[in-house]
């Protein structure tokens, strides 16, 4: 047990983890060959096209260091504010953790916050500058960042390259020297930490684990403690490129177990394993539970699909178990799922992988927050979705979730940020110099503002240089009112939000003009409207497409080509009293992109 290190990799978004993850596998000759090649351990077709990683990644490597052989248990995981859930899961299974700054950019919002959910955790701390090797490097400058941060020697900070491999073995050899022996007792009853699970479709759910006491082997009976249920370990092992079975993993190491798991709602990532013969008294205490923070409706284009979107829904959740959802059925769309993400890209990813891995084809209304509503007896419900306030005379007050926002930036984009924010109702707290002209601003701004254009308006106002974190701070009351589109005089539900009262009126009018571009024209006219209560603000008009009926006359008298218009003029009217209105996809997606 003294020679396994477990360790995770930490950083911002694009700061190069999965590249330096590369170059480790290679040095210690994990992966060689035509296995070789860039992002190694992103292997979704999503992650490697838009070049982030979404999912963490366990591998086991093995390294010689002064004559002894060491095995290390490497995690990457991603960057982005929206998958911070599976960074905290990987911080959980390790005992130390690489951070790495860019050279070029130095330490952003991301950096920092992960950075305190490690040492939350205990974890030992390895400070690494990457992409030395770039002419737009400043490493002294962001050597004094990170020496700021950390409060650590300046000779501690390592050096590296992932592009080049410079320093690699340094980082290696720190890893061995610096990370703590996991701590556990071998002949203890057995505990194992659920972290992750995956799903497939010839062996069952596939759990991975890290043993934090006693030992697991092949052939074991096991139970899992939060749901109560026994299997036998069909298969255990350890987790190289591919999995690669064992008869036994001892305490300390990451390791997967196979037991012909077949329904989803048995394996909960954050639960226990131990024997049925020798139990462990009491479980682990794993995880929090994650709390959403947007919340959209998925629906199946095609009603009968509903439960097939069940079926996906809970093995998607397997693989990422930050998505949470619940049935629930609309008035336009049918029966579907509310379902709640982490945010705007996490929303974004798990649309396009029901898409790519499942084959699902859905419909995702307007995303929203929840809301605190009270009533006029001073009952509290939580509300996920506009369509579920009360009535308008019953409700007391409204209360808004709000965030603690930072926002790390060059000093030269401060007046345009701090416009953005205002805009958004923030609140200024407080700002700080980090060093030189960088500055940390710190807001408070209500969550439903920032849900849906917040992050992208952010990075073009600031260059790319901004970074931005968030955590959800209390609820205050807010004048909210709900927002509703009809098309030709017919609520449409999908569309309903919840807005601020001054807001309201351009967003309306906003709405109306984006949907008008949209809905395709229809043998008759379209009225959209938005409407506050009874209160029409706002209204647009799709002009009918008209089917020239004369055509056929060319030449003869007038009233021939009279009598056919007043003809078509009478089916037009039939028409417009029972005509329906077919709303794109794109249409619900407009809303995030009312700019």
């Amino acid at each position: 047990m003294k020679n396994i290190r477990n360790f995770c990799i930490i950083a911002h978004i694009d700061h190069g983890k999965s590249t330096l993850a590369d170059r480790l596998l290679e040095y210690t000759k994990t992966v060689e060959g035509k296995d070789l090649q860039a992002q190694v351990l992103d292997d979704m077709d999503l992650e490697r096209e838009r070049g982030i990683t979404i999912k963490s990644h366990a591998i086991q490597m093995k390294y010689v260091y002064k004559g002894e052989e060491f095995i290390l248990n490497l995690i990457d995981t991603p960057g982005h504010v929206d998958f911070s859930y599976e960074v905290s899961r990987s911080i959980a299974a390790c005992e130390g953790a690489l951070l790495i700054v860019d050279a070029a950019q130095g330490i952003q919002a991301q950096t920092i916050s992960n950075l305190y959910m490690a040492i939350e955790n205990d974890l030992e701390i390895i400070p690494v500058m990457n992409k030395i090797d770039l002419p737009s490097a400043m490493p002294d400058e962001v050597e004094d960042q990170i020496v700021e941060l950390l409060g650590c020697p300046r000779e501690d900070i390592l050096r590296a390259s992932g592009k080049t491999g410079e320093g690699v073995y340094d980082i290696l050899n720190a890893i061995v020297e610096k990370v703590p022996a996991p701590k556990g007792d071998p002949e203890a009853p057995l505990q194992c930490l659920i972290f992750d699970s995956v799903f497939n479709s010839f062996r069952g759910i596939i759990a991975y684990f890290k043993v934090v006491n006693g030992v697991i082997r092949k052939g074991d009976h096991v139970k899992f403690i939060a749901t109560g249920k026994e299997y036998d370990a069909d298969e255990v092992g350890v987790l190289k490129l591919t999995m690669s079975p064992r008869n036994e993993i001892r305490t300390g190491d990451v390791g997967y177990i196979i037991s012909g798991i077949k329904t989803s709602r048995e394996v909960r990532v954050g639960d226990t394993i131990t024997h049925v013969v020798r139990p462990a008294k009491d479980a682990i205490a794993g995880f929090e539970e994650v709390k959403p923070m947007v919340f959209a409706g998925v629906y199946p284009i095609e009603s009968e699909d509903f439960e097939n979107l069940r079926a996906s829904l809970e093995k998607l959740q397997l693989n990422d178990a930050s998505l949470t959802f619940q049935p629930e059925s609309s008035a336009a769309l049918g029966f579907g799922f509310r379902c709640g993400f982490l945010g705007l890209l996490h929303m974004e990813i798990v649309q396009e992988r029901l898409d790519r891995e499942f084959n699902m084809d859905v419909i995702t209304t307007v995303p929203n927050v929840s809301y605190k509503v009270y009533d006029k007896k001073g009952n509290c419900t939580e509300v996920h979705n506009p369509s579920g306030l009360p009535d308008l005379t019953l409700i007391d007050h409204i209360d808004e979730p709000y965030i603690r926002a930072s926002v790390i930036t060059n000093t030269a984009f401060i007046g345009p940020i701090m416009t953005l924010c205002l805009g958004k109702r923030g609140i200024l707290i407080k700002q700080e110099y980090i060093s030189g002209d960088r500055i940390e601003i710190h807001y408070d701004m209500p969550l439903g503002e920032i849900v849906i254009d917040f992050y992208d308006k952010l990075k073009s106002i600031s260059k790319g240089y901004a970074s931005f974190d968030y955590h959800i701070h209390d609820f205050r009351p807010s004048k909210l009112i709900k927002l509703d589109i009809l098309l030709n005089g017919e609520p449409v539900d999908a569309l309903s939000t919840l807005t601020h009262v001054d807001n309201s009126v351009t967003f309306g009018r906003r709405m109306c003009e984006k949907l008008k571009e949209l809905i395709p024209r229809q043998q008759f006219d379209i009225a959209i409207q938005a409407a506050i209560g009874a209160k029409i603000i706002a209204r647009e008009t799709i002009k009918a497409v008209r089917k020239d009926v004369t055509a056929k006359c060319y030449g003869g008298d007038i009233s021939r080509k009279r009598k056919l218009l007043e003809k078509q003029k009478e089916g037009k009217k039939r028409m417009k009293q029972i005509g329906t209105v077919e709303v794109p996809q794109k249409a619900f997606l407009a809303v995030l992109k009312l700019d």
